[in-house]
């Protein structure tokens, strides 16, 4: 009996929902934590009810997450190829139980550092390892729907993330957040132990340590340097500059290494499409628009706005749910639009949401933040589905897991950039407005040291307004901060723009074969049938 056969075999009709409901469940887990975090920030950031985390410590415990997460994706592929996806599930599952635990616990923000750090390296294992196990198990006429719903179980965590982060953080301690964690992990443990059948890769792919390094390194200097200049640091400086360019060096040599390897983590093979790069670029810019927009959001409901964490959690939940219904929607308007306008059209719909921030200030009716998010997450909704399709029907099953971590890595690494681009301006323009701001210093006010704390974030600023019971001060870090908020919004709505270019041009070509590439028609059928795209090896 043939590998193909016996793959065949055990993933039956009959088992391929209830493996589809665990993997995706296991999947939600990123979502869930990074949205959880979204609602966490400012409380991070509170001197007395957090850490006391300034911007920059805040920007780090985001980016180290996706930093590995990211650099970690490809290794995380050719684990799931070499060992089988379901047992990289498992040990990613496993890691990112103990890093959550790990992370409750944190005395202090270096720490909660490291332990984001390696929660991120169990994400790696979980997420190319989730996709695989859907299209090896997933019956050809049925994996589309299937990719469907596993696209939109970001939708899903992005949902449960806020509600539940925002109920811990009105009761218990910030700590909580990442240690609900612990038992959904638990469930999916045994779920994929239960359900998930030990599918084998083909081959046995060799693990590229030394790619792998000089991918975390070189991608770790540019969030660097991108955090310095945020810091205050001239772009000159060599604290930017140095970085900067040893980042970008060490990613060269990262391409350039991967363009020799026999067995490359990123197998530039896959690029040759035009289809599978377009699609790459538009996912590195939505992401990066996105994960900057929800990090400047989250402080923006909990500063001006006034709301707690609870009630910003529900308020973000309309994002979510415009991402599920989005995820859903995308097959139908794909066959309607084409695959090209339907991705086009959702990231000018999130472009457009970026730069309604333009007019908020602190009495915009929450009605419309709702709205907005909103049609954030249903443009969202509508990219990632017909992306994912168009890049992973080009891909043969038995680099099923490489292509999936090529899939993965672009919307972490736009993530990574997106965080620090945006934490960045934030904590530029937010210092040069307060640097402007005339605080009462003295015996009746601030002292110096208080005065330049207030300086580091709105959260600071306001923590001592209220012990110190100065109203004006909180105004003064409220206005700064809008002022902050505006330009990073400009700037996101600007990337989300381009991003928007590059669909309609990049994808141009794949106009005529969208159907196709959805699984659409029987004579898209019987092309790949000619080209042997989706045969099983």
């Amino acid at each position: 009996m043939t590998t193909a056969s016996r793959t065949e075999k055990r993933a039956s009709p009959t088992r391929s929902w209830p493996v589809l409901l665990v993997v995706v469940c296991a999947q939600m887990l990123i979502w869930l934590d990074t949205s959880i975090l979204n609602v966490a920030v400012s409380t991070l950031a509170d001197p007395a009810e957090g850490l006391g985390a300034t911007p920059a410590e805040l920007e780090w415990v985001a980016s180290a997450y996706t930093l590995v997460f990211a650099g970690a994706l490809f290794a995380g592929g050719a684990l799931a190829d070499r060992f089988g996806p379901r047992a990289t599930l498992l040990a990613g599952l496993a890691l990112f139980g103990a890093a959550s635990a790990a992370g409750a616990f944190a005395p202090s923000p270096a720490w909660l550092i490291v332990a984001r750090a390696f929660m991120g390296a169990g994400s790696a294992l979980l997420m190319p390892a989730t996709l695989s196990v859907i299209v090896q198990s997933t019956p050809e006429e049925k994996r589309t729907r299937a990719i469907a719903i596993w696209s939109s179980s970001s939708g899903l965590g992005v949902a449960v993330g806020p509600v539940v982060g925002g109920m811990l953080l009105d009761h218990f301690w910030w700590g909580s957040v990442f240690l609900a964690n612990v038992p959904i992990v638990a469930l999916c443990l045994a779920g994929v132990a239960a359900v998930v059948p030990a599918l084998k890769g083909p081959g046995r792919r060799v693990l590229d340590l030394p790619g792998l390094a000089l991918s975390v390194l070189g991608l770790g200097g540019v969030v660097y340097g991108v955090i310095e200049l945020g810091n205050g640091r001239t772009w000159y400086g060599a604290h930017v500059l140095l970085p900067l360019l040893l980042g970008g060096a060490l990613l060269a040599a990262f391409v350039a290494g991967q363009r020799r390897s026999p067995a490359p983590s990123l197998d530039l093979r896959l690029f040759r499409q035009p289809g599978f790069t377009a699609g790459s670029v538009v996912l590195l810019i939505a992401f990066m628009a996105l994960a900057g927009h929800l990090f400047y959001a989250a402080f923006y409901l909990q500063g001006p706005r006034g709301l707690s964490p609870a009630e910003a959690g529900t308020v973000m939940v309309a994002a979510a749910v415009g991402i599920v219904l989005g995820s859903q929607a995308s097959p139908a308007m794909s066959r309607l639009l084409s695959a090209r306008w339907t991705i086009a059209a959702g990231v000018l719909a999130t472009a457009a949401t970026y730069a309604g921030y333009l007019w908020f200030d602190g009495r915009t009716p929450i009605t419309v933040v709702a709205a907005l998010l909103w049609v954030q997450g249903f443009g969202m909704g509508l990219v990632g589905t017909p992306v994912t399709a168009v890049m992973m029907r080009g891909v043969p099953p038995r680099l099923a897991g490489a292509g999936s971590a090529v899939n993965s890595v672009t919307r972490q690494v736009g993530g990574t950039l997106g965080v620090a681009m945006t934490g960045s301006i934030l904590s530029a323009v937010y210092r040069d407005r307060m640097a402007d701001t005339v605080l009462p210093v003295g015996p009746q006010g601030l002292s110096a040291d208080t005065a330049a704390q207030a300086r580091t974030s709105a959260e600071s600023a306001r923590s001592l307004a209220g012990s110190l019971r100065l109203p004006e001060l909180a105004a003064a870090a409220d206005r700064a901060f809008l002022d902050a908020m505006y330009a990073a919004t400009f700037w996101t709505a600007v990337l989300a723009f381009a991003g928007f270019v590059v669909a309609v041009v990049g994808l141009r070509t794949q106009g005529a074969e969208s159907k196709r590439e959805q699984g659409l028609g029987e004579q898209g059928k019987r092309e790949q049938g000619r080209t042997g795209l989706g045969r099983k090896d």
